[in-house]
């Protein structure tokens, strides 16, 4: 018998947007954005799925649940690294 403990973690969600054939995600889906015109609709979307959406369309926002780190990395896919840190 083993005395470790195994995670019950559950791997972090995929991307609502990933395409199987052609895979565009950067990373598991760690940013929730709202669709404001849909009645506060969620959606969990990778870092470079959300900056496509968050850039072509002025309905969506990001939701309290999206932390800062996941928001830093979408901002880094919409306009890059400035350079420096």
């Amino acid at each position: 018998m083993s005395t470790s403990h195994h995670s019950r973690k559950s791997p972090p969600p995929q991307c609502e947007l990933r395409e199987d054939e052609q895979p565009t995600c950067v990373g598991p889906a760690v940013v929730v954005l709202v669709i404001v015109g849909a009645y506060g609709r969620e959606q969990r979307v990778c870092a470079s799925h959300a900056a496509a959406l968050w850039l072509t369309d002025p309905t969506i926002v990001f939701s309290t649940k999206t932390g800062p780190e996941a928001i830093k990395a979408v901002m880094r896919q919409a306009f890059g690294t400035g350079g420096s840190r």
